[in-house]
């Protein structure tokens, strides 16, 4: 099966400011200047799954093609009482025990990666069990790495540990296509 990932478009939040499971919408001007391309890159008639915040949401309903199946176990990290919050004014001390444990540190109270790749690892399965070609996936940064390395036969601790240590940037409205075996 071959998923190709697209990453949501930029949301509107200010620079500098911790999000994840916050509900955040994309700016619609932004989203029409971009779909073209978008969806030049994607195959048409095959079924589009999208994380249930709308940043996805919108992206995906606008895509086209095969009705759109939310998913919350595509949502991004939760983060909890650092969500909406600068960077800057998060205690140091809380940022230095994620630092040093992303894989099981619950930001904020929220959520951990281990946690959030055990949900990942099972919308995984799922779409394997599936045996379609390929499909869409709409969701974000997070979700990706997670679905890289799952994709590569990892399981979900694994998967938190290599998205923690080795996090590769991936630019907003990129399309990332991997095959699952």
């Amino acid at each position: 099966m071959r998923l190709y990932l697209v990453r949501h478009l930029a949301p509107q939040v200010a620079s500098g400011v911790c999000y994840g499971r916050t509900d955040l919408a994309v700016d619609p001007d932004l989203q029409a200047l971009a779909l073209p391309a978008l969806r030049a890159t994607l195959p048409p008639g095959v079924p589009v799954f999208s994380s249930p915040l709308r940043r996805c949401a919108m992206l995906a309903e606008s895509i086209g093609g095969a009705a759109v199946r939310y998913d919350a176990r595509l949502a991004e990290l939760d983060f909890g009482d650092w969500e909406m919050r600068r960077w800057d004014d998060i205690d140091r001390a809380g940022v230095d025990a994620w630092a040093a444990d992303m894989a099981r540190y619950r930001p904020g109270g929220g959520e951990s990666v281990t946690g959030m790749a055990q949900r990942v690892s099972a919308f995984y399965a799922d779409c394997m069990r599936a045996q379609a070609p390929c499909a869409i996936v709409i969701c974000h940064a997070g979700t990706i790495r997670l679905l890289s390395a799952r994709a590569r036969g990892l399981g979900p601790e694994a998967m938190a540990l290599e998205a923690a240590q080795r996090p590769h940037a991936i630019a907003y409205g990129e399309t990332v296509i991997i095959d699952c075996v």
